[in-house]
C-alpha cells in the first residue's frame, strides 16, 4: 500500500517519461536487432563479421590471436560489469542517504517534492543499471562458453566436426555481443534518467537525446560506413 502512495506524488507526466523511457528501450533495441535487409546496423553488421571471423579460425594455425581477442571480450565485460556495480551502489546510497538529495532539490527546482518522490526517481535509474549488470555479467558468460566451443573444434581443418563447432562458437559469440550491447543501451538509458530529478520535461528531452545517440551510432556513424566500405 506504502509504494502505491509513493507512485501517486507522480505526476502524469512523470509516469509517461517513465513509460517512455522503458518502450523506447525495448523498441530501439528490437529495431537495431533486427533492422531492415537495406539498412542494416552495425551490430548486425559486426555478426556476419564474427561469423567470418570463426570461418577463418578453423584454418587459423597457432590460434593465439583468436584466444587474445576473447580474453579482451571478456575484459570489456568485466569491466562493465564492475562498473555497474560501483554505480548500483552510488545510487542505493543516495536513496538510503537523502539529505544530499534535499540539496540538490533546493539548487534545481523551488517545488515542495516529498523526498520519496526523488527516491522514487532514483530507484528507476538503478533499475536500468542492474539490468545492465545482468546483461553484461551473461555476456561474459557466453564469451565463456564461445572460448570453450573454439577450443573443442579440431586443429584439422578438413575434420568433418570443425566448420560446425566454429559456427555454433560464432552464434554464442553473437550472442554475447548482443547482450553485451543490451548492457551498454541500458547504461545510456539509466544516465538519461538521471534528468527526471529535474523534472519530466528535461527526463523526456534527455531520453530522446539517448535514443537519437544510440540509433547515430548504430545507423549513421562513420565506423558502420568503414564497416560497408564507403568510408573513407
Amino acid at each position: 500500500m506504502k509504494l502505491i502512495e509513493h507512485l501517486a506524488l507522480l505526476t502524469y507526466w512523470d509516469a509517461a517519461a517513465a513509460i517512455f523511457l522503458g518502450l523506447s528501450y525495448f523498441i530501439l533495441g528490437w529495431v537495431i536487432e533486427h533492422p531492415p535487409k537495406n539498412r542494416p546496423s552495425v551490430t548486425k553488421i559486426m555478426s556476419e563479421n564474427r561469423r567470418e571471423w570463426l570461418r577463418v579460425f578453423v584454418f587459423r594455425d597457432p590460434r593465439i590471436f583468436d584466444s587474445q581477442i576473447m580474453g579482451s571480450l571478456r575484459q570489456s565485460t568485466a569491466f562493465f560489469a564492475s562498473t555497474c556495480v560501483f554505480a548500483i551502489g552510488g545510487v542505493f546510497a543516495l536513496i538510503a542517504n537523502t539529505d544530499p538529495l534535499r540539496g540538490v532539490a533546493a539548487e534545481i527546482t523551488t517545488d515542495d517534492v516529498p523526498i520519496v518522490v526523488w527516491q522514487v526517481k532514483l530507484a528507476l535509474v538503478a533499475l536500468m543499471l542492474v539490468n545492465g549488470f545482468l546483461k553484461f555479467v551473461w555476456s561474459n558468460r557466453i564469451f565463456g562458453y564461445c572460448s570453450v566451443m573454439m577450443a573443442a573444434v579440431p586443429n584439422d581443418a578438413n575434420h568433418p566436426d570443425a566448420m560446425g563447432r566454429a559456427m555454433q562458437a560464432a552464434e554464442l559469440n553473437i550472442r554475447a555481443a548482443v547482450n553485451f550491447n543490451r548492457g551498454l543501451r541500458s547504461m545510456y538509458f539509466a544516465l538519461g534518467g538521471l534528468a527526471w530529478l529535474v523534472n519530466s520535461t528535461t527526463f523526456f528531452v534527455a531520453t530522446f537525446a539517448v535514443i537519437v545517440l544510440i540509433w547515430s551510432r548504430e545507423f549513421a556513424s562513420i565506423p558502420r560506413d568503414i564497416l560497408l566500405g564507403k568510408y573513407p
